[in-house]
């Protein structure tokens, strides 16, 4: 972590020797270099562990180490010599860990005992463990409606955590099970199942071997999923067509260095990545691609009428589509102008693009929070599957859809159970292999839940993983929520913000990485995860636990179903754990899909779930993959804050969009620097294009405070943010979550998909010395101030 605080762009490659000195220093600071060094070369082993990281797949998991910078800081954070026993409690109090930052909490270590919260001392004390399932369990029984207690997932459980952990909870009564997709991925499904009947990615690694274009909108894989880069390398090297969509230059788009290439290291060398770069406006995506799909539709009817071959693949078109005519009518009657103004590119980039697109034989797209995080997201990917689908690059090799996902299985936890809507074959083969009666109405979503916290019904929060207070929108809002609970409980491995954001009883329960053996009355136990292209494959720890105290995540949710459920459960919880291969029996018994687990995943590298658009087989309602018509968005929250301050010509109204540092692992931080983007020693910074500062009489480097502008009467601001000029487009700011989580609003969500629209929110910026005063609106309008 640097100390100095600076501005100092960087010029050189991603990768390269400044990601090996971030490694070297992510070892020292944790005080293990040479256990350190001997576990990432376990990774992703066939009897080592998987990387508690990103869910990006491995190209040979069963022999190699991918090089990954994040990857090693995770690892590093998660073998950690520090530790964070009862005595770091008994020196502090709540309220005083409370006014530490979250790198601080995080820095303390891993966690060794259970811990209950006192509120007389305001402190966390030890608890047994059979007193924690014990008070737990007493909490949930005394509920009268099981709706009144949230079961929060994170993206990191296992896929034996999550079977068992969705099963306690419906044999408890409830669908409440907000969790990580939620508030990232979950317009993707959205958008994919009733398009093409999947809510998954189409392609393999493989793919990526054989694409002769791959199209990036909305990710910047440097930072959030770096062992990408060597795939876009390799593709780059073969001559492939590389295309970003990104409203910030981000270094890993433009140029690589693969640590692993001794010539390339050798001669300070690195390889470029994209072979064209569109800066559009925040949330501009689907107007180019839009645009893209209409000089498509106008290249086909020049081709018919010159009696030239077709640009479209109509017999896939024909065979396995419906909706072509109408979205083809749709594209013809569009507006050029109105393309060009929304995405913030000109006609000729966008044909650009589309031209790369004709030229391309094989084309994978692939996309990130970005594109999910806005209020039009699950309209956008759709747009996204009909501009694929209109050369026929579905379902066959080198082209199809990739929705990178974040954490390690978050992908793997959805295909367990944990979805807040359950379809209704899952519930009765839950109800057929355990022989019970599952709920059947809906559960709440990761905003719905914060909603019924607020509203007094829901009452017990229970968290396996994550960082609740830290990763969710409305910041002071879900803090309220959080604290009117009357019981918290958090499975964690290190101490976080949610730990000291907490009800009026909290409980603390400590659990193993994925790094640490795991020893059950079985002997060493192995968990499994899916990665975002749908391997599933084993993971056994290596470094021996950090405390004795600790339990494995199903361990904990075996004993607290045990504690909680009693002899009204036919399930054998702790038979269960004492073998996982007998969960993995469970598992097999409930999805057809793994048929066969414990023999599958035993072979080196796993296996892969069947995905039927790559099949060409649409589980759609019409059996055909579907071609979605929508209108350019034009009244979007930017588009009303800005018509409602066109009459205050010197007020200027930004899209924001939040984004993490190079130094982070979505909420965790691990240190203070963004080498990338050229911030070193400190996060409160707002790049900003060089011509908005000056519109807004400020120079480079002074302070200000950002204040949402929305219409429900309720002021949202963080203060104090140094202005960065940066190359990005006017009239978007980008700044680093969770600092400006309270900046979204609870009600900002995605349309048909509810997650926060955490990348288009609009705000005003004012210089950080002046008082705080009011920009009027009349009060039937409902505006947030601005300063």
């Amino acid at each position: 972590m640097s100390s100095e605080q600076k501005i100092e762009f960087y010029k050189g490659p991603a990768g390269g020797w400044g990601a090996l000195r971030s490694v070297t220093n992510a070892l020292l600071r944790q005080d293990i270099p040479i256990k350190g060094a001997k576990t990432l070369l376990s990774a992703n082993q066939p009897d080592g562990f998987d990387c508690p990281g990103c869910a990006w797949p491995d190209r040979n998991h069963a022999s190699t180490f991918e090089f990954c910078e994040n990857g090693v800081k995770a690892v590093a954070a998660e073998a950690t010599a520090r530790r964070a026993g009862p005595e770091l409690f008994a020196k502090h109090t709540v309220a005083e860990l409370a006014g530490q930052s979250d790198f601080w909490l995080e820095d303390q270590g891993r966690l060794t005992h259970p811990m209950a919260y006192d509120a007389a001392s305001d402190k966390y004390v030890p608890i047994e463990w059979d007193d924690a399932f014990a008070r737990i369990a007493r909490h949930l029984n005394a509920l009268p409606d099981p709706d009144q207690a949230i079961f929060y997932t994170s993206g990191r459980a296992s896929n034996e955590a999550a079977f068992l952990y969705q099963l306690f909870v419906r044999e408890y009564g409830t669908n409440n099970f907000p969790d990580c997709s939620n508030m990232c991925h979950e317009p993707s499904g959205s958008g994919m199942r009733p398009q093409l009947g999947v809510g998954k990615g189409t392609v393999t690694l493989d793919d990526f071997e054989k694409a002769d274009a791959i199209f990036i909108f909305g990710q910047n894989p440097g930072t959030n999923h770096p062992r990408m880069l060597g795939e876009l390398r390799a593709a780059s090297k073969r001559g492939a067509r590389i295309v970003s969509f990104n409203p910030l230059r981000e270094r890993g788009l433009e140029r690589f260095a693969d640590p692993q290439d001794k010539l390339e290291m050798a001669t300070l060398g690195s390889t470029p990545i994209s072979t064209h770069y569109f800066q559009l406006r925040v949330g501009g995506d689907f107007a180019a691609i839009k645009g893209m799909m209409k000089h498509v539709i106008e290249r086909e009817d020049e081709a018919v009428a010159r009696g030239e071959p077709s640009v479209l693949d109509h017999a896939f078109i024909a065979e396995h589509t419906t909706g072509f005519d109408a979205l083809a009518a749709d594209l013809r009657a569009e507006q050029w102008d109105i393309l060009v103004r929304e995405s913030g590119l000109s006609e000729e980039q966008i044909r650009a693009a589309a031209d790369v697109y004709l030229g391309a034989e094989r084309v994978i797209a692939c996309w990130g929070m970005g594109i999910t995080q806005h209020q039009h997201s699950v309209a956008t990917i759709q747009m996204i599957g009909n501009l694929l689908m209109m050369r026929g690059n579905m379902g066959r090799e080198g082209a199809g859809a990739c929705p990178v996902r974040g954490h390690s299985n978050v992908q793997g936890d959805r295909t367990m159970g944990i979805w807040e809507k359950p379809p209704a074959a899952l519930l009765d083969r839950l109800q057929k292999v355990f022989g019970f009666e599952p709920p059947r109405r809906n559960g709440v979503d990761t905003v719905e839940a914060i909603q019924s916290m607020l509203d007094g019904k829901g009452k017990v929060f229970f968290a396996l993983g994550g960082n609740f207070a830290a990763a969710t929108p409305d910041t002071y809002q879900t803090w309220k929520a959080l604290k009117q609970c009357e019981l918290t409980v958090h499975v964690t491995t290190k101490l976080n913000r949610s730990h000291v954001i907490h009800g009026r009883e909290a409980l603390i329960l400590p659990c193993l990485g994925r790094t640490e053996i795991d020893m059950q009355a079985g002997g060493q136990q192995g968990v499994t995860v899916e990665d975002s292209m749908s391997m599933v494959h084993i993971s056994m720890g290596i470094n021996p636990p950090a405390s004795e105290h600790l339990l494995s995540e199903p361990a904990i949710v075996a004993r607290l179903a045990a504690a909680t459920l009693g002899a009204r459960s036919n399930t054998p919880w702790l038979w269960l754990i004492e073998d996982y291969s007998r969960i993995r029996d469970k598992i097999e018994a409930v999805f057809d899909d793994f048929k066969d687990f414990n023999a599958r995943v035993a072979h080196p590298g796993g296996f892969r779930l069947r995905n039927t658009a790559s099949e060409r087989v649409w589980n759609t309602s019409s059996k055909k993959a579907v071609f979605f018509t929508h209108a350019v968005p034009l009244d979007t929250p930017s588009h009303r804050a800005r018509a409602r301050f066109a009459k205050k010509g010197d007020t200027i109204v930004f899209t924001l969009l939040t984004t993490r540092s190079h130094d982070q692992y979505n909420t965790t931080i691990y240190g203070m620097d963004d080498r990338y983007r050229g911030v070193f020693g400190q996060r409160r910074v707002v790049f900003i294009n060089k011509e908005d500062i000056r519109a807004l009489g400020l120079k480079d480097g002074d302070w200000v405070d950002i204040q949402t502008v929305w219409n429900d009467g309720q002021e949202r601001r963080a203060d104090r943010f140094k202005l960065v000029a940066y190359d990005i487009p006017r009239g978007n700011i980008a700044a680093y979550y969770p600092e400006t989580n309270p900046l979204v609003p609870l009600s900002a969500v995605a349309e048909n998909a509810g997650t926060p629209t955490s990348k288009s929110i609009p705000v005003v910026l004012v210089p950080h010395e002046l008082p705080i005063q009011k920009l009027a609106e009349d009060e039937a309008d409902g505006m947030v101030a601005a300063a």
